[in-house]
């Protein structure tokens, strides 16, 4: 599918971000392995996420969606059943590797695979933990890529510390360890998002956090939790992106979530001065949520790297975007994860800007984007990717001229309805 997008002479409006994707899966999958019925509104309607529902369901979990909630009765930590079927989960990573998590407690043989993107994304960071911890996990080249087959069983606790600042590994272990003899404890390098961490609290799980260092004991049950899923902050990024770069934009983006692990676009968006504010600040489900407004700024470049790249991970794209009509530089380092992403986002973020007219050099763990260019309209690709054929539509409504994307559908994996809110925005 290709989309065709042409400069605007405003953008105003307001806009609903689609449900958290993270912590919708987060939501369907630990009130799975909970006793009891829990009802979950505005659960992302992302294919990532349907992917995650039709393994669970593969599992026996009974998942109804009727007037716009979306009912789990889970089945407890025993209850789930070995799938007929090869467990296929899309293009979604995130389902890949916290059902790893759960399927290595299960006492049955699974295989679990994906699209040709999933099975070139790196899987041996997770196999190792899950052997350590008792089960036994097989992947091709050389256990390091999907499909997966997993034969579960009785697992035992382990002191891990991670390679990578991931949220997936992390909460992959975590899931394992609900079910283990013993303590599990995970380290990061760096913070990732906690959304695994806030949801395993509230449904009353012994967790407990030591700077970089997470302590779970395992219960005996989990209680499930009724939640209202925030707005996708990652979805909402673009919207804010689109208002700081545009001439003639004023944007409310509302009901967003604002989690602290992932607000790194906001604080780049500020230090690079973008008229940002962030209203009627509220907790639900025990998220941190708010309103966040946006208008036309003055953008100046800057430097990012370090603690901060697993808070805005997902948003590089739209920061060098932002970097490209920005006065002066802007530096994008340690940020080597996003070359196995659902792309190598780095080379094909740096690829497709470029032939907008953005100057922007590769670097092996990020970019170096030498802002005041205009953009002009031309063709170019999303990579399969949801998030650059986003960025890539954004970039269209600043640009001279008409932006062609093909791939467009890509955006079906996070944000089905984007293309709708762009053209809405732009009336």
């Amino acid at each position: 599918m290709e989309k065709r997008v042409k400069g605007c002479s405003s953008l105003k409006g307001e806009v609903a971000p689609p449900g958290d994707k993270s912590i919708s899966h987060r939501a369907v999958i630990l009130n799975s392995i909970a006793s009891g019925k829990a009802r979950i509104a505005n659960f992302s309607s992302g294919d990532d996420c349907l992917a995650m529902l039709s393994c669970l369901r593969a599992l026996g979990v009974e998942i109804i969606k009727e007037s716009g909630l979306l009912t789990v009765s889970g089945v407890g930590k025993e209850g789930f059943a070995e799938p007929a079927d090869v467990l296929n989960a899309r293009n979604s990573a995130t389902t890949m590797r916290l059902l790893a998590g759960l399927l290595a407690a299960q006492p049955f043989l699974s295989i679990i695979t994906g699209d040709e993107s999933l099975r070139s994304r790196p899987m041996a960071r997770l196999i190792h933990p899950l052997r350590t911890m008792g089960a036994d996990i097989w992947g091709r080249g050389c256990d390091s890529l999907a499909p997966l087959a997993i034969k579960g069983g009785q697992l035992r606790g382990i002191d891990y510390t991670s390679p990578v600042a991931s949220a997936q590994l992390k909460s992959a272990i975590l899931i394992a360890g609900l079910f283990a003899e013993g303590g599990t404890t995970v380290e990061e390098p760096a913070t990732s998002r906690d959304h695994t961490e806030r949801m395993l609290g509230a449904m009353g799980a012994d967790l407990k956090r030591d700077g970089l260092k997470i302590a779970l004991n395992p219960p005996t049950s989990l209680s499930p939790i009724d939640i209202t899923i925030p707005g996708d902050i990652s979805s909402a990024a673009f919207w804010l992106v689109a208002a700081a770069i545009h001439p003639n934009a004023h944007i409310t983006v509302t009901k967003t979530g604002i989690n602290p692990t992932r607000t790194g676009i906001i604080d780049v968006l500020l230090q690079m001065g973008a008229k940002l504010r962030v209203k009627n600040e509220r907790m639900e489900g025990g998220e941190p949520v708010a309103d966040l407004e946006v208008e036309s700024s003055e953008l100046e470049g800057t430097e990012i790297g370090g603690c901060i790249i697993p808070r805005l991970i997902d948003e590089i794209p739209l920061i060098a975007l932002a970097g490209s009509l920005a006065r002066g530089t802007t530096t994008i380092r340690d940020a080597e994860e996003l070359r196995v992403k659902e792309s190598d986002r780095i080379g094909a973020t740096v690829k497709e800007l470029s032939k907008l007219g953005a100057d922007i050099e590769e670097l092996p763990d990020g970019m170096v984007i030498h802002g005041g260019r205009e953009l002009k309209g031309g063709e170019c690709h999303s990579h399969h990717d949801h998030r650059l054929a986003m960025t890539l539509g954004i970039a269209g409504l600043v640009a001279h001229g008409e932006t062609v994307i093909y791939g467009a559908e890509a955006v079906d994996v996070s944000y089905p309805c984007f293309w709708q809110d762009l053209e809405r925005l732009t009336q």
